[in-house]
């Protein structure tokens, strides 16, 4: 029986002060001069969810990716938002503490509508968005019908009201499978589509995904509830106010995400192109990393006149 692959650590490692007194905790990989690509993790997930073929093309590449705690998870301090676009006063001030002055995004599942929130808030430091199955609007005009996630819609109140208890329950939950936790990850792929258990087999990707879950819930789990809660919410800005170029991968047998929702929001956005990911679920944007990270940083540098 082979040995468990082991995972590097990210080159560095941290925490940064933000409004209230507040932390967010990030992770970074590749070149630490390169130009910066923020990558949101999705739901759940923490700041290593970043494919080990990502960390390296960066590296070659002379690229600088920072992935970042989403409060209630890793050593972020839990807080619920008023709106995802909140979340953008943080990030300034997260990039600002690392030296960040322009940077891409990339946005897995449910860190679609965090770097769509990025991109409408900051045009003069964003040169383009990444997003990967991203979560679509579930409320007001821009809303998409149907998928798994009208049940968070439905159960939003319920949510909102035992959040912390909730919270705490699936931390305990994951400290006591804290030692099966790749059999859980081979159980959850077992029950996936042909796409996602592909993926979660190959043991790069099966030990990526083992690690985030051990280091990003080593204290607290409530940013999976957070998340939820946020994207039942008005988001506080719409697609049409994303004007920097987004780049939109999805799988076309997405079982979480439908592709007819991503199909729905690249049709708000005012710059944005689809491709599907023929044959792939909900986690195939990953196993293409290195395409979507090419694709991103051609797009070049990006100025938009500053308050734009």
């Amino acid at each position: 029986m082979s040995a468990p692959l082991t995972v590097d650590r990210p080159a560095l490692e941290g925490s940064v002060a933000v409004r209230e007194g507040r932390r967010l905790s990030f992770a970074e990989f590749g070149s630490p001069r390169g130009r910066a690509v923020v990558w949101m993790h999705g739901t759940p997930g923490a700041r290593r969810q970043i494919p080990l073929e990502a960390r390296r093309w960066a590296l070659e590449h002379g690229v600088r990716i920072i992935g970042v705690d989403r409060p209630g998870i890793g050593s972020s301090t839990p807080h619920l938002y008023p709106d995802l676009l909140d979340w953008t006063h943080d990030l300034r001030l997260l990039l600002d503490a690392l030296a960040v002055d322009t940077f891409h995004l990339v946005g897995l599942s449910g860190g679609g509508p965090y770097v769509l929130a990025a991109g409408a808030a900051m045009p003069d430091r964003v040169h383009g968005v990444a997003v990967l199955g991203g979560v679509a609007p579930t409320v007001g005009p821009d809303a998409a019908e149907g998928g798994p996630i009208r049940l968070a819609v439905r159960l939003a109140p319920l949510l909102r009201a035992g959040r912390v208890p909730l919270g705490i329950a699936v931390h305990q939950l994951i400290r006591v499978a804290r030692p099966v936790a790749g059999s859980c990850i081979d159980l959850y792929a077992a029950l996936q589509p042909d796409g996602d258990r592909t993926l979660l087999s190959r043991p790069e990707f099966r030990a990526m995904f083992v690690d985030d879950i051990l280091n990003g819930n080593r204290f607290q789990s409530t940013a999976p509830l957070n998340d939820l809660l946020l994207f039942c919410r008005d988001w506080g800005f719409s697609p049409a106010d994303v004007r920097v170029p987004v780049r939109w991968w999805h799988g076309e047998d997405d079982h979480i995400v439908p592709l007819r929702h991503g199909r729905h929001v690249v049709d708000l956005l005012p710059d944005a192109t689809l491709q599907v990911i023929e044959g792939e679920s909900h986690l195939g944007g990953l196993g293409i990393a290195q395409d979507v990270l090419g694709t991103l940083v051609a797009l070049g540098r990006r100025r938009a006149p500053r308050g734009a």
